[in-house]
């Protein structure tokens, strides 16, 4: 008799099959998690979100600061600390204003 123990039988097929799908998730799970990672760190930057800064043609009424800025065509909205919406023509003319209820 021989000391050898006898060769390892064949992995089954369907191991095989399932070991190559098992690497297959963890190749795109990583390769999501970097996705993820880099796409916060591309967002998430200083001073990736400023604020668009007001148009120099654009004078607030006295005392007046500017909380939010929106474009529209044609248009240019102010939302100021005092809780008034001024809406200003792409020249810079005053359109209208209106005051916001708290």
């Amino acid at each position: 008799m021989s000391d050898m123990p006898p060769p390892d039988p064949a992995p089954l097929p369907e191991l095989r099959f399932l070991k190559i799908l098992v690497t297959a998730l963890a190749v795109t799970m990583i390769l999501g998690l970097i996705t993820i990672v880099g796409l916060l760190v591309i967002r998430l930057r200083p001073g990736a979100a400023a604020l668009p800064q007001l148009p120099p043609a654009i004078a607030l009424p006295e005392g007046a600061r500017a909380a939010a800025l929106s474009f529209a065509p044609g248009r240019i909205v102010v939302l100021t600390t005092d809780d008034r919406v001024l809406v200003y023509s792409p020249e810079g003319a005053l359109i209208g204003q209106t005051s916001l209820a708290p």
